[in-house]
């Protein structure tokens, strides 16, 4: 099952998750048990919403004998900062950028260069207009 963005988002959207997510940064792989007792919920609760963290695929969780360590999924959170880049980033008219340009061919990367300098232009009429006040 694919997970969409949205999915992601859903499962960070609750500050117990986000406190979880601090806790295993800070502290590395912990049990439920433990992750609970920091928060002050009860371990039913962390497993509860350690599952929607491991269903969104931020965290990992391997049995070792009756302890089951929850850690980050490295390659998650940064796939999930890459995410928050791409929306927040300021692009006007919706460009995206040399580092996610597909383009590798010689004319292809002049006409991207092209564009680039015409939006840098834009950018700086709109900052001038700005600056005095219209």
């Amino acid at each position: 099952m694919k997970l969409e963005n949205s999915d992601i988002f859903k499962a960070l959207a609750v500050p117990t998750r986000l406190h979880i997510i601090g806790i295993l940064k800070s502290r590395g792989p912990n049990g439920a048990k433990e992750i609970a007792r920091l928060i002050g919920i009860t371990p039913a609760a962390a497993s509860q919403h350690l599952r929607i963290l491991r269903q969104a695929g931020l965290i990992r969780s391997e049995r070792k004998g009756y302890w089951i360590p929850h850690s980050i999924d490295e390659k998650a959170m940064e796939n999930c900062r890459c995410i928050v880049d791409e929306i927040c980033a300021c692009q006007p008219r919706g460009k995206t950028g040399v580092k996610n340009t597909k383009v590798n061919n010689l004319e292809g990367l002049k006409k991207h260069k092209k564009e680039l300098e015409e939006e840098l232009q834009n950018v700086m009429k709109r900052i001038d207009e700005i600056k005095q006040g219209k």
